[in-house]
């Protein structure tokens, strides 16, 4: 087969090590060597020596766990970096060592029969990180909210009958004075502001529940639960819009579809970057998002899976 990158490694990514295997081809002639490394920032700066020093142009490994990213960063600048699906390139079995594996990592780079994954520029990157992590923080704020809920629920406290936001600022009033220890249906219906005020008698009739000592301990513990998480999520809000700025116009081009707002717009700038030339057709973006059917059928029989 044709050789279509000469100068080339094949690493085999592990937790504390990395295994390198280094392929250079000069005619017919296939010189290969082997090393293991470290996998803190020294080690991984050797190997990167190491590689500059052979002039390798191109390197592979499999996007094993997280392991793969911190020897990504360190060698994207100086090396064109192939992240590989590891289903892609799986060895055959029964051949199953850490320098056969980067071998074999090397042998397919250096035939071009690696189909690299999309790993966007840094700064889309760290847009991505924000994204996710706001994400995973409006989770648990969602958690801790329904837990309030079950919680109200199981004394019999039906305000979610007559306040349309719990946790809005009647709502949280009255379940500050429930965790401070009262339990009057009339008093707590007086802390009732703005539209609620008219609503005084249903709020005092919803209030009259089973509420003891214990429910009142659990849910002042809910409520310091979640003052830190709104915090945490408006100053991941501030760190985002900092991070977005340089895509404004792609975020504000975005939010022209009809149901696609602000925060939608960001995370799909930080999931899809902002060069479509990555992806070669729609239908390939839309496979790569997984929102198209998969193509997977054995036997006369078609099967679910994911589009590839």
């Amino acid at each position: 087969m044709e050789v279509i990158h000469p100068r080339g490694c094949g690493i085999d990514v592990h937790k504390e090590s990395v295994v390198a295997c280094l392929r250079l081809q000069g005619g017919r002639r296939v010189k290969t060597e082997v090393q293991r490394f470290g996998t803190t920032t020294a080690e991984l700066l050797r190997l990167t020596e190491w590689l500059s020093q052979a002039a390798c142009t191109h390197v592979a490994m499999e996007s094993t766990s997280v392991y793969w990213k911190p020897v990504f960063n360190l060698l994207e600048g100086s090396f064109e970096v192939v992240l590989a699906n590891a289903w892609h390139i799986k060895a055959v079995p029964g051949r199953k060592t850490d320098v056969k594996d980067c071998e074999w990592i090397a042998d397919l780079l250096a035939h071009g029969l690696i189909r690299a994954s999309f790993i966007p520029p840094p700064p889309i990157r760290d847009l991505r990180d924000l994204t996710r992590y706001r994400k995973s923080l409006v989770r648990d704020r969602v958690k801790a909210n329904n837990r309030v809920h079950t919680l109200l629920e199981t004394a019999n406290l039906k305000l979610a009958n007559v306040v349309s936001d719990v946790l809005g600022v009647s709502g949280r009033a009255m379940l500050d004075a429930l965790a401070a220890g009262e339990t009057d249906p009339e008093h707590l219906a007086k802390l009732a502001s703005g539209s609620l005020i008219p609503k005084v008698k249903p709020l005092a009739e919803a209030l009259c529940g089973r509420f003891t000592s214990h429910p009142a301990f659990l849910l002042g513990q809910m409520l310091t639960q979640l003052d830190p998480l709104a915090g945490l999520i408006a100053r991941c809000d501030v760190r985002i819009l900092g991070v977005a700025k340089p895509f404004e116009p792609e975020i504000q081009r975005l939010q022209t579809i009809v149901g696609v707002g602000r925060r939608a717009a960001e995370v799909l700038v930080s999931e899809i970057g902002v060069d479509m030339s990555q992806f070669s057709t729609a239908g390939h973006l839309a496979s790569w998002a997984r929102i198209c059917p998969g193509n997977h059928e054995s036997a006369g029989k078609r099967r679910n899976g994911h589009g590839e």
